[in-house]
């Protein structure tokens, strides 16, 4: 019972490097619930932060998780503090009156807020926009961008609040005076008020033509030789010789950005336990996992046909936890990027922010944008349309130019 006692101050503990570069040490000590781990790697990822090594271990009721963390790029500012607030905000309470008010509102959606930014267009405008918005913590949930023929660029974000400062008029309006600030004054007008019925009820429908649909969702979509290298260095393995109790799941594979937040996602969307883990360093651009793990009803996974369909799908997903494409739109080039999305509802954190800030570093300008949702067979789809604009330093529409795109904005969705 002396558990029950703990305040939520003790649920997170968050240990500051004393030194720029050195791991900061999170440590969270909580009752267990399903899918604990993606949800804490899931801010992990959210505020830009890179997990060196971690631990998972849970008797099934309480659990027990150290993470050691730092800044990508180091340069990067962490509010500490409101990454704490965040991971509570994921634990189930310690005291038992909270945990039941906890789950009985966890299926409330928070509500959804439309920012519409009115300006003159200029290179990096959205990923301004975008990079402000990742500070603030509000999160992009749908996102449509429209260039006027006069030159001006009407930006909808339709956002969620993870810090409940836009449920007031002040916090509104400070938020609008923060993009003023940004934006310069290239800023004709900024609103920001809660989204209507009318927009609750959009989902962003996909109109992706099915031959592009075909290949963006295809599970061999890359096949140049350098991924089919990293392809054949990718294993995954069930054992279930050494644990009485649990089969243990060995994976080894290029390191890359959300690699350790992509296996728990998978693991919570199919319903896979995890009772121990453990996360050791990248070495030479690899990195292994060990995880004894249990189905859903807390047994071994014994069947095989279970056991091949786990590992293929933590494969491709670690293999393609991102799909990026370049396709014509008329006499226009299109940049697409698609994720899947967790059972749950929720997309992958700061895509916009890392393909705004990979065309931006390209200097090349987005004519339209929007976030649509598409589904296939077995699972949804997040999917980012990039409309681009075509300038004299950079030709986009070329085969060479093409790549080009594809590989910066690949490179920095997987932080290679």
């Amino acid at each position: 019972m002396g558990r029950m006692r703990m305040s939520s101050e003790d649920v997170v503990l968050v240990e500051e490097s004393k030194n720029s570069g050195d791991p900061t040490v999170v440590a969270v000590n909580c009752p267990d619930k399903a899918g604990l781990g993606c949800d804490l790697l899931r801010v992990v990822l959210e505020f830009g932060l890179y997990v060196t090594r971690g631990d998972f271990s849970t008797d099934g009721k309480w659990c027990y998780i150290v993470l050691w963390v730092v800044a990508r790029p180091i340069s990067l500012k962490i509010d500490w503090q409101s990454f704490k607030n965040r991971l509570v905000s994921c634990c189930p309470s310690c005291l038992p009156a909270f945990y039941l008010d906890q789950l009985s509102g966890s299926s409330k959606s928070p509500p959804l807020y439309l920012l519409k930014v009115f300006s003159f267009d200029r290179k990096g405008l959205i990923h301004d926009v975008t990079k402000l918005l990742c500070e603030l913590e509000l999160t992009i949930q749908r996102l449509k961008v429209m260039t006027t023929p006069d030159g001006k660029v009407l930006d909808l974000f339709f956002l969620t609040d993870s810090m409940n400062i836009l449920h007031s008029k002040i916090g509104r309006e400070e938020t609008c005076e923060h993009l003023n600030v940004v934006l310069g004054e290239c800023c004709i007008s900024c609103e920001l008020e809660l989204a209507g019925p009318e927009y609750e009820c959009q989902q962003g429908s996909s109109s992706i033509p099915e031959a592009i649909a075909e290949k963006l969702f295809s599970p061999a979509m890359d096949d140049r030789p350098q991924a089919l290298n990293y392809a054949s260095e990718a294993t995954v393995i069930v054992d279930n010789l050494l644990s009485p109790a649990h089969s243990l799941l060995q994976i080894r594979c290029r390191d890359q950005k959300g690699l350790i937040y992509d296996i728990l996602r998978i693991s919570k969307d199919c319903d896979i336990q995890i009772a121990y883990g453990r996360v050791t360093s990248s070495v030479n651009g690899y990195r292994s996992l060990d995880l004894f793990i249990q189905n859903e009803e807390g047994k071994k996974i014994v069947n095989s046909e279970k056991q091949v369909g786990l590992c293929l799908r933590l494969k491709e997903e670690m293999l393609h936890p991102l799909r990026v494409m370049i396709s014509n739109r008329g006499p226009d080039t299109e940049l697409l990027v698609a994720n899947p999305v967790e059972l749950s509802g929720k997309g992958r954190p700061r895509v916009v922010y890392d393909v705004t800030f990979a065309l931006k570093t390209l200097d090349i300008c987005i004519f339209s944008a929007e976030i649509v949702r598409h589904s296939t067979l077995d699972r949804e789809w997040e999917v980012y349309r990039f409309l681009l604009v075509e300038n004299g330093g950079f030709a986009v529409s070329s085969k060479g130019g093409k790549q080009d795109v594809v590989d910066e904005v690949r490179r920095r969705l997987m932080g290679w």
